[in-house]
């Protein structure tokens, strides 16, 4: 199965943009993720709609920071770009009238429900900030 890493690329980005003194284009984001630039458009979309990011048109245009990192959690960019469960289980709706399927479904969504708002909670004590911090001191 594979794993969605837009996440943790978006906050790659994000940091990189900021040690970079705010910009960078589509194309170096694309360099540093090993991707395509229309890819990286499409992704940073996502964060311009959460107004995170702003988008610099023209042939040296690219992307601007329109928030400080220490204004950013974790979980502001995972709410910007997640349409989904952070979970790849999901209850089944084969039989809705089974009881059996109904009570199976009820345990493993609140199951599935509390582990959400765990991992919420835990990533919105994560500013951005101090990620950079992290990676500039590990960088020496």
């Amino acid at each position: 199965m594979q794993r969605d890493t837009r996440l943790a690329r978006l906050l790659h980005v994000l940091i990189h943009m900021h040690l970079r003194g705010g910009a960078t284009t589509s194309e170096t984001i694309a360099q540093m993720l090993h991707t395509q630039p229309s890819l990286v458009r499409r992704t940073m979309a996502a964060l311009r709609e959460a107004g995170y990011v702003a988008s610099i048109p023209g042939p040296k245009g690219g992307w601007m920071l329109c928030r400080e990192l220490s204004e950013l959690t974790v979980r502001d960019i995972y709410v910007a770009i997640t349409h989904r469960s952070a979970f790849a289980i999901s209850a089944a709706h084969d039989n809705p009238a089974c009881p059996v399927e109904t009570t199976v479904n009820r345990v493993l969504d609140a199951a599935l429900s509390s582990a959400e708002e765990a991992l919420l909670q835990h990533l919105a004590q994560i500013r951005l900030s101090d990620l950079a911090q992290h990676a500039k001191a590990s960088a020496g």
